[in-house]
């Protein structure tokens, strides 16, 4: 394909041999200096088909970058897809001695600052953080040669639309633009007609379908029973690197909680973690020390794990898109793999949206269908299945009626003013303090007097009431 020769050796040590259709159409044009429209699945090789070209046309014109400076410039939806472009690069570039940098929120400031203003060849970066150093002045726009937005519609999902045009309106317009995507709604079909000038328009295969090699199926279960069947699921040895994606960060925690009672080894990423809780999450789900890593959408791009066996949707999206994105984490690199998303029947309308938008229809596993059967073993699928793990028991509080008796009680020493528990009325009181009340001698309506009260008698007064005072 015309690749220099230092990056033909980094991909022979990456064990690149072939190609993908994404890259075999897009690279020779983005060498040509053409823009690029791109749309293609998830885990297809879209990184490659612009990091390739991007780093032969730098090392063509091969010009040290102005402090204060970047030549390439790649904006990224997630943290995590801005750090694995950046691996990426540093990956296909390691003979070149280009200086590439990432920045995004959640991390220290100042090693940011400082990379900017020694001027970078590359720089992937997330929008909100790419503004605020824009607006201290740490980095100067007008010198960025090739411009690329990664995952498209995806920036549009999270509310971007905005932050791209601010930072489109910092560059000049001799620059190369490249718009990648998985899907290509409307609004970022308006937006790259705005922003690309005669673009090459590459699609190699229709939107929001998925991939073919993932065998996906869906299990009927209601929605308080979707933890006890998660859990029971993980019996399965075939279930190794599992992926699990629910709708809240609060319920990404409870699901890992409770596969980690069951003793199911598990993490949890979303928005709330910090950005080093998030990374070594990660790490330990890569080197496998995680079998379950549960993860809300911030994770449907940006993950790129080799080896995910199995893809379950415990909530299903209300985007349908975002489901291609989810299942794609699996199957990757050529790689078989499964999707299973567990539906509640309050949930049979977004299954229906997600068949309509990928156009096909996701089979229901029961015990009749064999050959989803082979993918999950048979006691799962079982009515009433779910061996609830074993949960810390709380202690269990004693009812009111215990704890407490109604009225007053006495002090131990019998003597004194006593004093009283709340009740709901009058009585002696039982609690740990209280004391067994002297005996009350009866009273004898035929003696004038009454007889003497013992030690630590008392008598409870009655509250007068008040009279209405006149006006």
């Amino acid at each position: 394909m015309g690749l220099n020769g230092a990056l033909l050796s980094a991909l022979a040590r990456e064990g690149y041999e072939t190609p993908t259709p994404i890259q075999a159409r897009a690279i020779p044009d983005v060498i040509k200096g053409r823009d690029l429209l791109g749309i293609a699945q998830t885990g297809t090789g879209k990184t490659a088909a612009f990091a390739l070209p991007i780093l032969h046309r730098l090392a063509e014109n091969r010009t040290p970058p102005r402090p204060g400076q970047t030549r390439a410039l790649i904006l990224s939806p997630t943290r995590e897809l801005a750090s694995q472009i950046a691996d990426s690069f540093r990956a296909y570039g390691q003979n070149m001695g280009f200086r590439i940098g990432v920045i995004f929120g959640g991390v220290k400031y100042g090693p940011q600052e400082r990379a900017l203003k020694q001027g970078l060849d590359v720089l992937v970066a997330a929008p909100g953080r790419l503004l605020d150093h824009v607006q201290q002045r740490n980095i100067d726009l007008s010198g960025v040669e090739i411009f690329v937005l990664d995952e498209a519609d995806q920036m549009l999902d999270l509310g971007f639309i905005k932050p791209i045009r601010q930072v489109v309106s910092r560059m000049t317009g001799r620059r190369q633009n490249l718009f990648f995507s998985a899907t290509m709604p409307t609004e970022i079909g308006k937006l790259a007609a705005e922003l690309l000038k005669d673009p090459v328009r590459v699609q190699v295969t229709p939107q929001a379908t998925t991939v073919e090699r993932i065998d996906q199926g869906v299990i009927i279960v209601e929605a308080g029973r979707k933890r006890a069947l998660l859990s029971e699921m993980f019996a399965d040895d075939r279930l190794k690197r599992c992926l699990v994606f629910t709708k809240t960060k609060h319920g990404a925690d409870k699901v890992a909680a409770y596969l980690e009672a069951g003793g199911v080894s598990a993490g949890a990423i979303h928005g709330n973690k910090s950005q080093s809780q998030r990374e070594r999450t990660l790490e330990a789900f890569k080197a496998g020390r995680l079998r379950a890593l549960v993860a809300t959408d911030i994770a449907a791009r940006g993950i790129d794990v080799d080896a995910v066996s199995h893809v379950v949707n415990f909530e299903l999206p209300f985007v349908p898109e975002s489901y291609v994105h989810r299942i794609g984490r699996t199957a990757r690199a050529g790689a078989d793999g499964v999707a299973i998303s567990l539906v509640s029947p309050d949930e049979m309308k977004l299954l229906r949206d997600i068949e309509r938008t990928t156009r096909q229809k996701i089979k229901s596993w029961d015990r009749r269908n064999d050959k989803a059967l082979a993918a999950l073993d048979a006691s799962i699928m079982q009515a009433g299945v779910g061996r609830k793990p074993t949960m810390p028991e709380r202690e269990t509080p004693e009812p009111r009626s215990r704890r407490r008796t109604r009225g007053a009680t006495v002090r131990p020493d019998g003597g004194g003013q006593p004093h009283r528990v709340r009740g709901r009325g009058k009585g002696a009181g039982t609690g740990p303090r209280a004391a067994a009340p002297a005996a009350r001698p009866a009273y004898d309506p035929m003696s004038a007097e009454r007889k003497p009260a013992v030690e630590g008698d008392f008598k409870i007064k009655r509250r007068r009431r008040r009279k209405p005072q006149s006006a």
